[in-house]
């Protein structure tokens, strides 16, 4: 006999394989095209376990996983939103939840509660995990830019101090790596790939 929660599951993941579809503002390392959700998604996951030592003492890096493999399943709905753009972003939060309701809501109830919990914990950044976890979102970006001779920088005429805003998110889950990233932002200014 089938498991009854099996189609719901299914159905799920036919959903969220439309993450894949969802093309970010930031290109591929080697500059070939654009990266996607998913391809950022499991990047940054992977970022996690690799620099898990420069995580708060206790974290659980498990969890940090956890929620950078769900931290961008809303966009399958809400998008992609240019940080930069301050009038997307205030857009941003009530279409991700609305997003996060129904793409959770199509999952068993237990399931569906966990994974909407992982979510919500990553958007609140209220615990180390989910601080070190937006760390993480917010310095794949400036690293691929960085490697970009700038990347999506110029071509927005983001500045230097836009970057280092969001450089506080990151210092905030992890020192290190906002220091990291600060030093990235200055060899950008330093080799004209971001305006100061």
């Amino acid at each position: 006999m089938t498991d009854p929660r099996l189609p719901a599951q299914i159905e799920f993941a036919l959903e969220i394989d439309k993450l894949k579809r969802v093309i970010r503002r930031n290109n591929l390392m080697d500059g070939s095209r654009r990266e996607n959700d998913a391809e950022h998604s499991w990047y940054v996951g992977m970022l996690a376990m690799v620099l898990g030592e420069h995580a708060p003492p206790g974290t659980d890096l498990d969890r940090v996983v956890a929620m950078l493999l769900v931290h961008d399943l809303v966009e399958i709905d809400a998008g992609d939103t240019f940080i930069y753009d301050p009038v997307a972003v205030a857009a941003q939060v009530e279409a991700e939840r609305a997003a996060a309701d129904r793409i959770f809501g199509l999952l068993p109830a237990d399931q569906g509660v966990r994974l909407r919990a992982l979510w919500d914990e990553f958007e609140e950044r209220r615990t180390p995990e989910a601080r070190f976890a937006k760390a993480l979102d917010r310095f794949a970006p400036i690293l691929a830019n960085h490697r970009n001779d700038g990347g999506t920088w110029p071509l927005h005429k983001i500045t230097a101090r836009q970057v280092l805003e969001k450089v506080k998110i990151i210092e905030e889950g992890s020192p290190a790596l906002g220091e990291y990233a600060v030093r990235l932002v200055e060899l950008s200014v330093g080799r004209g790939h971001l305006s100061s």
